[in-house]
């Protein structure tokens, strides 16, 4: 069985879902230290051309909190300023002329105007959005449940040993620093280096190049449910003995 494990992350970029379409299991690593200025609470969208950062605020109370126990930083009752509407505002500004917003700007709203207390389940309902949309099937299961502890590498193998899992996909970015392949291969996990090209397609707005590295809702507010066929497209990951032989 090949598993995919990482952070929960904020309306999540295509990489993420296409990591997520090439395993049988994907395990969201949501009882890891929360890390400030990452993915976990922010996401990238197109406003006329140019990528701006979406910010879910939270509550900063110490450095070792947890994703599972970061809390969203909400208005105290009275306060006029609310950040999930102005984010539904900011999305319905970019995307006013995206082909697909009026199909889904009454979930957005719905979501974006509902008072979340952790962080972790608005990600949770954002990625179930992006996941139905684009019809990903893929099992998931929270790390929080499955009982396992170490850090950073020896978290990793011990998650694959839990749920039976004999190659990981791993991030081509950071996880080369510290995954060991033949540590791992010699406790019966192979791992594979998730490989990615970044689908093009038509961005309202746009007045230059095509930006990548967006949020999958940008994909999916300009291509609907087309953009099921240009994620899948785009190529599957290489094994790191193919790709040194080749």
């Amino acid at each position: 069985m090949k598993v995919a494990i990482h952070q929960p992350h904020f309306l999540p970029w295509l990489g993420y879902l296409h990591r997520m379409m090439s395993v049988d299991l994907f395990v969201l690593l949501d009882h890891v230290q929360f890390e400030r200025r990452n993915y976990q609470n922010r996401t990238a969208i197109l406003v006329d051309g140019v990528a701006r950062w979406l910010t879910v605020p939270v509550v900063q109370r110490s450095q070792k909190e947890t994703i599972l126990e970061k809390r969203i930083d909400n208005p105290k009752n009275g306060e006029a300023r609310w950040w999930g509407p102005n984010h539904f505002r900011t999305l319905k500004f970019a995307y006013r002329g995206a082909p697909f917003m009026g199909r889904y700007a009454p979930w957005l709203q719905e979501v974006f105007e509902r008072r979340w207390e952790r962080l972790v389940e608005l990600n949770e309902v954002t990625l179930d959005l992006l996941r139905d949309a684009l019809e990903i099937r893929t099992p998931l299961v929270r790390s929080s449940e499955l009982g396992v502890s170490g850090q950073r590498a020896e978290l990793i193998l011990n998650i694959c040993r839990e749920v039976g899992a004999d190659t990981l996909l791993a991030g081509n970015g950071g996880s080369r620093g510290y995954l060991d392949v033949e540590h791992f291969a010699e406790s019966g996990v192979r791992i594979e280096w998730h490989g990615f090209r970044h689908p093009v397609y038509p961005q309202c707005g746009g007045v230059g190049p095509f930006v990548p590295g967006l949020s999958a809702i940008d994909l999916l507010l300009n291509c609907g449910p087309q953009g099921r066929r240009l994620l899948s497209e785009a190529p599957l990951p290489v094994p790191e003995a193919v790709r040194a032989a080749a």
